[in-house]
């Protein structure tokens, strides 16, 4: 899976009440999970339900994926929504419920609105590989200085008042629009390496991939010659499709990378409000790149810190053996084929969407976490893989030898 992105805007709910730090304390950390590049946080549900929610700060509104959970909570809802879906899913249906109490470890908050789902559209657990059930990030992000640790896996929480700058970290300016950060970068393009093109782009940990690039936005954005054909993962629609081509070069502040991937989504990507409002971006940089730092968010000074973490070099990588999984089964330990690329070395093998797998290079996937399956498929070139498959019945070996076609 590429990346999880959320379609979505609503208007304001009224005055929230918002998140507090326990015990009057002014500085608290809270532990996270990384699953692809994304943050995921314990919730607690008025008191009563504990879950497990992405940190996202692409979104203004909690939001719940499905009704289920909220109906055991007896929660009133105030208003039904019908969204317009981009992907597969033409119409969404989902609810808006105020007066939530969200409680995270040593900060809770009373008066928060939240969407709730009808269906799960995301299929977060399954393309995760673990439970998730929500979405969650500005309500925390507008009220204190969020530090991640994505080395740590910590997150720190400070008030404004008690936060101070530390010297060596890099200060970088953004603005927050619509409750949403952005900031500004350049690319380069192989063909033209000095020539450098200026970019807005979303600040998106809520999605998994490293630069989205919309060529709807300026001409000089443009799709490289070499690319690949591609789903780039799911939103509320379900699955969009674009293109992946490597770059010369991109950078934000003062840091710069090499040989970056970026991905190019098909039309219609920057339609995310219901009333098709938005603000001006050119795309957005997600998880990919953000894990790559040590930052610090400051909403209300329009500021981000970084530090290079230890993921900083690492080299931009791709899916190279073109299969799409996600994880299905109550212990979600049992894993399909829900996509296979065009032109890759999966659909050359015959390889099959709906196929399950049954083991690579003879160990059993039931005995791997979802993770540790998709890093087997996607990991070096030349790396030769034989793949177990049950399709209608059947048992069915594939070799498969990983090549970069980019």
């Amino acid at each position: 899976m590429a990346f999880i992105c959320l379609w979505i805007h609503l208007p304001s709910q009224g005055q929230i009440l918002g998140f507090q730090i326990e015990d009057n304390a002014k500085k608290i950390t809270i532990p996270f999970e990384i699953y692809n590049n994304l943050i995921v946080v314990p919730v607690v549900v008025n008191n009563r339900l504990p879950l497990r929610f992405i940190l996202d700060t692409g979104v203004r509104t909690t939001i719940l994926t499905e009704k289920t959970f909220s109906d055991l909570l007896n929660l009133e809802y105030n208003k039904k929504y019908t969204i317009a879906g981009i992907g597969e899913t033409p119409l969404i249906e989902a609810y808006i419920t105020n007066g939530v109490r969200l409680t995270l470890p040593g900060v809770s908050g009373d008066g928060h609105a939240m969407l709730v789902l009808e269906e799960d559209y995301l299929e977060l657990r399954n393309y995760l590989g673990t439970e998730v059930h929500g979405i969650m990030g500005y309500e925390l992000f507008s009220r204190f200085i969020v530090g991640v640790d994505y080395d740590k896996r910590v997150l720190t929480i400070t008030t404004p008042n008690e936060f101070k700058k530390r010297r060596k970290w890099l200060t970088i300016p953004i603005s927050v629009e619509d409750t949403k950060p952005y900031v500004h970068g350049r690319i380069s393009y192989v063909d033209a390496p000095t020539d450098t093109i200026g970019l807005k782009l979303l600040i998106d940990t809520g999605a998994s991939h490293g630069l989205i690039l919309n060529q709807e936005t300026d001409p000089a954005i443009h799709i490289p010659e070499k690319n690949i054909k591609t789903s780039l993962g799911r939103g509320l629609g379900g699955r969009l499709d674009g293109k992946l081509a490597k770059l010369q070069s991109f950078s934000i502040g003062g840091a710069c990378w090499e040989d970056v991937i970026a991905t190019f989504p098909n039309e219609g990507y920057l339609l995310d409000s219901l009333t098709g409002n938005t603000v001006f971006r050119n795309g957005s940089v997600g998880g990919d790149i953000l894990s790559r730092f040590k930052i610090v968010f400051n909403f209300p000074l329009e500021e981000i810190y970084v530090k290079p973490g230890r993921q900083f070099k690492k080299d931009f990588t791709y899916n190279l053996s073109g299969i799409t999984v996600k994880a299905i089964g109550s212990n979600l330990n049992q894993y399909e084929i829900v996509e296979v690329r065009e032109n890759s070395v999966a659909s050359e093998s015959g390889l099959k969407e709906g196929d399950r797998l049954i083991s690579i290079n003879h160990v059993d996937t039931n005995q791997m976490e979802l993770g540790k399956v998709i890093s087997i498929l996607n990991s070096k070139p030349k790396k030769k893989l034989l793949i177990e498959i049950s399709r209608n019945g059947q048992r069915l070996r594939h070799s498969i030898i990983l090549e970069n076609r980019l």
